[in-house]
């Protein structure tokens, strides 16, 4: 998922550089606007997904897992405010640069935020018991 969710965020980065280039409104399949608004929803919904399921899940077999879970769950936080200062910049009307401000500095973040993800809770996903583990877009998001 995190894979995935990369790659929304380098379309993004470069519709957003190639905005200038041509009219957006021109094809509406190029439209840097789109890919942020779409990349913003997945995110957020993997998000709301570890959230809801998948956290509660690791700390029922891992409750000593606590302060990481806290930690992912203040980075979600976190990275919501940042997706929300993304999307009031663009239902302003910000340009090209000032979008790709915003989605650099939510790419940090995130990456972050994967990268601590991974190390602490990825090798533990393998080990869960499988019965009564929830489908992947339950775990993971609607793009999972």
């Amino acid at each position: 998922m995190h894979r995935r969710l990369r790659a929304a965020l380098d379309l993004a980065l470069d519709a957003g550089a190639d905005a200038g280039s041509e009219d957006p409104h021109a094809d509406p399949a190029r439209d840097p606007l789109l890919y942020c608004w779409g990349f913003c929803a997945a995110l957020e919904g993997h998000h709301r997904s570890e959230d809801d399921s998948l956290f509660p899940l690791l700390l029922r077999a891992h409750p000593d897992l606590a302060p990481v879970v806290g930690q992912l769950r203040q980075d979600h936080r976190m990275i919501d405010h940042l997706l929300g200062s993304l999307r009031e910049a663009i239902r302003s009307g910000a340009d090209a640069d000032e979008r790709a401000r915003h989605l650099e500095g939510v790419a940090a973040i995130m990456e972050s935020h994967f990268r601590f993800e991974e190390r602490r809770v990825l090798p533990l996903l393998d080990a869960l018991d499988p019965d009564g583990v929830p489908a992947a877009a339950d775990l993971y998001g609607p793009l999972a």
